[in-house]
């Protein structure tokens, strides 16, 4: 086997490398020189290297490899992330300025540039569910509202004290690259915070008297302050295409609620 019929193409762009073997036709005797050269086709890269006209296969001509991945866009110099800047760069007419690149199954990053969506540059902005997630980061989630029973502040000493929060799945509507994302944002997972060094965790929000879910016995007199975080997962959706999940989760802490807690103290209400 020829020097020619072994040679391995290093491609070197964007953030990584990647090594792509010839195919048969262009390992042929007597392959001595030619052009590699790469472009975007879907979710692929085709590699195409013509060989020179002294090739012994018998004809000369182009072959192409496909490395098979994934296109991504994030904002470049994204507004609270790791860059140092301090805004989103713009193009031209006013959009943001989007740095795409294609990783491939391997994870190496190829054809990273910088593009403007309106421009027409080949691929286009793609919004990312890893770009969704930081969106969602960033995005003021509520917090849920402490409700404690008994009420007015009060409870006693070994009582089983209720506790419940009122929240539901909500919507937000956002833009991102140009494109309009829907997040449809549901409560996931509450964590007690009972005041005492006690926690709690549940999926579920608790209840009001009679369906008691969420209590705690005080064992000792005092001042406490309890309160509940709510973790929030989300789905998200590109210009009315199918929902699917944003990755992660956010965890948004509750405000404290003043708690005394007091001893019963038998009272003589009559005597004969």
């Amino acid at each position: 086997m020829s020097i020619a019929a072994r040679f391995l193409v290093l491609l070197a762009l964007g953030c990584g490398l990647v090594l792509l073997r010839p195919t048969a036709a262009q390992a042929c005797e007597g392959d001595s020189s030619g052009n590699v050269t790469s472009g975007a086709v879907g979710g692929a890269i085709q590699v195409s290297a013509s060989s020179g006209s002294s090739s012994s296969c018998g004809t000369t001509g182009t072959s192409e490899v496909s490395v098979s991945g994934t296109w991504h866009s994030e904002p470049v110099c994204e507004f609270g992330g790791s860059a140092t800047c301090t805004e989103i760069a713009l193009c031209d007419d006013g959009t943001p300025m989007v740095y795409t690149w294609f990783e491939t199954d391997a994870g190496a990053h190829l054809s990273g540039s910088n593009v403007c969506p309106t421009t027409g540059s080949t691929p286009a902005a793609v919004v990312t569910a890893d770009l969704v997630a930081r969106a969602l980061r960033r995005i003021p989630l509520p917090a849920s509202e402490l409700v404690v029973q008994p009420p007015n502040g009060r409870t006693l000493v070994n009582f089983a004290t209720n506790f419940y929060t009122d929240t539901e799945t909500f919507t937000r509507t956002i833009t991102l690259l140009g494109q309009r994302v829907d997040l449809r944002i549901t409560p996931a997972k509450y964590d007690w915070r009972f005041g005492d060094g006690h926690t709690a965790s549940t999926t579920t929000p608790g209840a009001a008297y009679p369906d008691l879910q969420v209590t705690h016995d005080y064992l000792t007199a005092g001042t406490v302050a309890p309160a509940v975080d709510t973790t929030y997962t989300a789905d998200f959706r590109v210009n009315g295409s199918p929902w699917r999940p944003v990755p992660g989760t956010v965890t948004i802490p509750g405000a404290a609620v003043p708690l005394e807690v007091v001893e019963a103290t038998p009272t003589l209400v009559g005597y004969r």
